[in-house]
């Protein structure tokens, strides 16, 4: 059994559609971020970062903090979306999105969506940055199906979930063919449908 400790985020969404991907049993923790339960001090043992997601895999006696080393975990006791042959390629996509992908659209929600009109240069910035972000993987996803290749991988599970906040981005995700290509494909998998539903059974993955 997996302990799913998290909230309803992008990067809780990722562990959560993993979980369905791989058919692991779990249960869901909730974590009220917006109340402060992460920086309780239980939660504190098992997150020194008091960061969500977290897992705890009890049959293993593990505990994994960290949604890309999480992922990774998953897919090394599963043996399924990280291919021995392709692991160079899958983790520089996965880093990609846990050090830069991620971080700056939710630097985007943060100016753009939560706070607008306090601070027009973080506006701007994390705008533009995120444009960019999506142009990028427009590129990568014009000569590639997936992002680390011809395959389903953790870097596209861990990607996915920032991706599906494209309403809260004001960018345009059809304003980019590959990557809303790229986006509808996942969003049919009925283990992406389940898993982005974890906290929400009303939740259904945005369209473009």
């Amino acid at each position: 059994m997996i302990e799913l400790f998290s909230a309803n985020t992008p990067n809780g969404k990722k562990i959560s559609i993993m979980l369905e991907e791989i058919g692991y049993e779990y249960k869901v923790t909730k974590i009220d971020i917006n109340n402060g339960d992460q920086f309780k001090e239980d939660f504190k043992k098992i997150s020194p970062f008091s960061k969500i997601p977290v897992i705890i895999d009890h049959k293993n006696n593990k505990t994994i903090f960290e949604s890309g080393a999480i992922l990774i975990y998953l897919a090394e006791q599963s043996g399924k979306f990280y291919n021995q042959d392709n692991r160079l390629e899958i983790n520089q996509w996965l880093m990609a999105q846990m050090g830069y992908v991620g971080p700056m659209l939710g630097q985007h929600h943060q100016f753009h969506h939560y706070n607008p009109g306090k601070s027009k240069f973080g506006e701007d910035r994390y705008f533009k940055i995120s444009k960019r972000i999506y142009q990028e993987l427009e590129n990568r996803l014009s000569k590639s199906k997936f992002l680390a290749g011809d395959e389903y991988t953790i870097a596209d599970i861990g990607t996915f979930p920032w991706i599906a906040r494209h309403q809260w981005h004001d960018i345009g995700l059809t304003n980019f063919k590959s990557l809303t290509r790229w986006y509808l494909e996942i969003s049919k998998r009925d283990a992406v449908k389940k898993g982005f539903t974890f906290m929400d059974e009303k939740e259904i993955v945005p369209q473009p």
